[in-house]
C-alpha cells in the first residue's frame, strides 16, 4: 500500500525549509514494499517466539524479560533517533525489539497481573487512538512518507509499539478466548488484510488509514501463524517448537534486511514540493 500527502500538508513545511536554507531531511522509515510487509509479519512471529524463550527457556519470567528487553529497546531507540536517514539494520532491529517487548508486556498484563484479554485489548486500542489523535493534531499528517523530523518520529514509534501490543492482545483474544484456533485465526486476519487492500486499491480508501489498519492486522496474523507452527499438535499447532520456528523466521528476516541494506530498494527520496510564489 502506498501513501499520498496533499499539497496543503507539505507546502507549509517546504516553505519553512526554503526560508531557512536547509535541505529537507530524509525519511526515517522505509517504503511499504512487499519486503516491508514480509518482515513486519515475520517480526511479529519472531517477537512472540523470543518472548516465550525469555520467559520459559531462559527463566526470566514475563516481568524480568520485559525489563531487560525494554532497556535494550531504549538503547536501540537512541541509536535510531540519532541516525540521519533510514538504515535498514537499525530500523528493523528496533521493530523486532518492539515486537518482543510488546508481547512480553501484553502477556505480563494478562498472565501475571490478571488483566482480562478483552480489557487489555480495549486499553491498548484507546492508547493507540490517543497517540494518533495527538500526532495528527500536532503534525497534521500521519503519512509514513513524512517521518522526517524528530517530532514525527517521537509519535511514530509509540504508534508502532501500541499496534504491536494491541495486535498481540487481540490475537490472543480471538484465537484462545474465542476458541477459534490458530489456523482459523490466521486465515481470519489474512482475509481482513486482503479486504483492506481491496478497499484501498479498488474503492480508493485513504492510503494512510489503509496502511495503519493493515499494519495493525499483521500483528495478530504473525502471532497466529507463529503459534500454529510452534505449539504442540495437541494444542492445535504443528509442534515445531518455539526454537525452530523463531530461528527459521529470524533467518528469513536477517536475509531480507541484508538484501535491503545492499539494494536500498525500500529507500524513499526526499520530496521537493514546489513552493508557491510570494
Amino acid at each position: 500500500m502506498t501513501h499520498e500527502t496533499s499539497a496543503s500538508q507539505v507546502v507549509p513545511e517546504a516553505g519553512r525549509t526554503a526560508a531557512s536554507g536547509h535541505r529537507p531531511r530524509r525519511n526515517k522509515v522505509p517504503e511499504p514494499t512487499v519486503y516491508f510487509w514480509i518482515i513486519k509479519v515475520l517480526c511479529t512471529t519472531v517477537g512472540a517466539t523470543a518472548a516465550d524463550l525469555l520467559n520459559e527457556k531462559a527463566g526470566l519470567g514475563l516481568t524480568g524479560g520485559s525489563v531487560l528487553m525494554s532497556a535494550l529497546l531504549a538503547v536501540v531507540l537512541v541509536v535510531q533517533f540519532r541516525t540521519s536517514a533510514y538504515r535498514a539494520g537499525v530500523y528493523w532491529l528496533t521493530v523486532a525489539l518492539i515486537s518482543i517487548c510488546s508481547t512480553l508486556i501484553s502477556d505480563d498484563l494478562t498472565d501475571t497481573v490478571g488483566v482480562p484479554p478483552a480489557t487489555a485489548t480495549t486499553v491498548f486500542a484507546v492508547v493507540l487512538a490517543v497517540v494518533f489523535v495527538v500526532w495528527y493534531r500536532r503534525e497534521r499528517t500521519l503519512s509514513l512518507r513524512h517521518i522526517d523530523t524528530a517530532g514525527r518520529e517521537s509519535f511514530y514509534w509509540p504508534a508502532v509499539f501500541f499496534t504491536f501490543a494491541l495486535g498481540t492482545a487481540a490475537g490472543d483474544l480471538v484465537s484462545e478466548r474465542l476458541d477459534l484456533g490458530y489456523w482459523l485465526s490466521a486465515a481470519l486476519f489474512a482475509a481482513a488484510i486482503a479486504a483492506v487492500a481491496i478497499a484501498h486499491f479498488a474503492l480508493d480508501l485513504d492510503a494512510v488509514w489503509s496502511f495503519w489498519t493493515a499494519y495493525l492486522l499483521t500483528g495478530p496474523l504473525g502471532a497466529s501463524v507463529g503459534d500454529y507452527l510452534a505449539q504442540p499438535t495437541g494444542d492445535g499447532g504443528l509442534g515445531l517448537g518455539t526454537v525452530v520456528t523463531g530461528a527459521l523466521f529470524l533467518t528469513v528476516v536477517l536475509g531480507t534486511v541484508v538484501y535491503l541494506s545492499a539494494t536500498r530498494v525500500d529507500v524513499s527520496e526526499p520530496e521537493h514540493p514546489a513552493v508557491p510564489a510570494l
